[in-house]
């Protein structure tokens, strides 16, 4: 078992009433972050996980300045074990798990002749195995409450296929499928799938090579700032239990 810690407010644990508690991977930038202040504005109470501590710690004691309530913990989805340590601190903190938005991803993308096989595999272990290991830990909890809501951040690139973009595709691809899958499978969980198009975030850091984060860089002259995504999030948790927003898409305008 991963040894992780968990630093939990005295004022707020588990004493805050009202508001849905949501859970939130790679909440350190991003969507993830831009969610996360979207819905403790909202009056919902977050637990926020990334590999990032000092900055997740810092977003959690912003929200909590601003009059939210936030906790949060160390998070590497990868770890199964961690994602299962990182659930289990939210329900000690706030007795329920009711939302888990899996949002951790990376997009280090490249032509497949360029053999970037390390990066398959991070993409890989990120992107799908991290929304299952997400879906393993909170599945029984949900399941004993009676309710509970699964939201899945995918892409517009798991509608379409790009040069350079093939596994990555093939990682939004997936998750767009099991999110469905587990959608037919639940009468009392919700299963939303968010699919961003080009979005304004660090995910362009992650790739190598120059020509294409040049490329990619490029077309990001159009995209849409996170805190659209995180509306829409907000939309699909803030819908009434018996409502399941399947999947929305939210891109620019100008994105063809």
């Amino acid at each position: 078992m991963t040894v992780v810690s968990s630093t939990v407010s005295s004022t707020s644990a588990g004493t805050t009433p009202g508001g849905k508690v949501v859970l939130i991977t790679g909440a350190s930038s991003g969507i993830g972050e831009a969610a996360a202040r979207r819905l403790a504005a909202s009056g919902h109470r977050l637990f926020l996980g990334a590999r990032r501590t000092g900055r997740v710690a810092a977003v959690a004691g912003e929200i909590e300045a601003a009059g939210g309530v936030a906790g949060h913990h160390v998070l590497d989805v990868t770890d199964r074990d961690s994602v299962a340590a990182f659930v289990e601190a939210a329900r000690e903190r706030y007795g329920r798990v009711d939302v888990l938005v899996n949002n951790a991803g990376i997009m280090p993308l490249s032509l497949l002749e360029a053999l970037e096989v390390d990066a398959w595999d991070r993409m890989i272990d990120v992107n799908l195995r991290g929304v299952l290991y997400g879906i393993a830990a909170v599945l029984p909890l949900m399941r004993e409450q009676g309710s509970g809501h699964v939201v899945n951040v995918a892409s517009t690139s798991g509608h379409r296929v790009d040069p350079t973009a093939a596994v990555y595709s093939a990682t939004k691809f997936a998750v767009r499928a099991v999110s469905e899958g587990l959608r037919q499978e639940s009468r009392d969980v919700r299963v939303t799938v968010i699919t961003p198009g080009l979005v304004s975030s660090e995910l362009t850091g992650g790739i190598t090579d120059r020509g294409v984060r040049e490329a990619v860089e490029g077309l990001m002259e159009i995209a849409i700032p996170a805190a659209a995504v995180g509306e829409a999030i907000a939309y699909a948790v803030g819908q009434p239990g018996d409502v399941d927003v399947s999947e929305i898409v939210v891109r620019p305008t100008a994105q063809g």
